[in-house]
């Protein structure tokens, strides 16, 4: 039976002191959550203070993003080496690193590659604008993403894809449970198509849009 994962990304909030304060109020109740995996994903800066907090809990620590060399003169940009023994999972390929910063389906293969390398656990993430969903264009989006990021993975039980509809993020729109899922189920289908029901099964596979209670 494949686990539950539940993510909070924190993008660019929290100073490093109001990310201690934020983890050490919410620690004692998340903590006691069972039955799936918890995980947090602060800005870079606060990876080593939020992973002392977490040691001999249940809660486990995420990056927001990774470059796919292991080192050198790329300003700015945080490693796969940085990050191997800070943290157990990575998100790549979000929706605001493919447009705000023009990341392609190319580079994201490349770090989901040079992630799982390295002992990262990678939250692929994809989903598709307002525009191509209302042309009926999700299923073609969506294939496109997978299949390029998945090009030349091995096969693995350790697939985390994170549905993320651009159209549903910050805007005050929400995709209901049934679109949520409808697209989940083609996810599952790709996955099954590269590496087979039995690994598609094992797959986890993530709601990343607003949601309201």
């Amino acid at each position: 039976m494949r686990k539950k994962i539940v993510a909070g990304n924190w993008k660019m909030n929290t100073t490093v002191n109001e990310a201690i304060v934020l983890v050490r109020a919410m620690l004692p109740d998340l903590d006691k959550v069972q039955g799936m995996e918890k995980l947090l994903c602060p800005p870079f800066i606060s990876l080593a203070a939020i992973k002392e907090l977490l040691k001999g809990t249940s809660v486990k620590l995420g990056a927001q993003n990774m470059y796919f060399k292991d080192k050198g003169a790329y300003t700015g940009e945080i490693s796969p080496i940085m990050l191997a023994g800070m943290c157990d999972f990575v998100i790549l390929g979000h929706s605001e690193r493919r447009q705000l910063m023009g990341e392609i389906d190319e580079v994201v293969n490349k770090k989901v590659k040079t992630a799982f390398e390295f002992g990262l656990t990678p939250i692929l993430c994809v989903g598709e604008t307002l525009a191509e969903n209302e042309a009926g264009g999700t299923e073609k989006v969506i294939t496109t993403q997978v299949k390029a990021a998945l090009a030349g993975i091995a096969p693995t039980d350790k697939l985390v894809v994170a549905y993320e509809p651009i159209w549903a993020i910050g805007t005050g729109q929400n995709a209901t449970p049934e679109q949520a899922e409808e697209v989940h189920d083609y996810i599952r289908q790709l996955i099954a198509g590269r590496y087979g029901k039995s690994l598609s099964a094992c797959a986890i596979i993530l709601y990343g849009g607003s949601v309201k209670p």
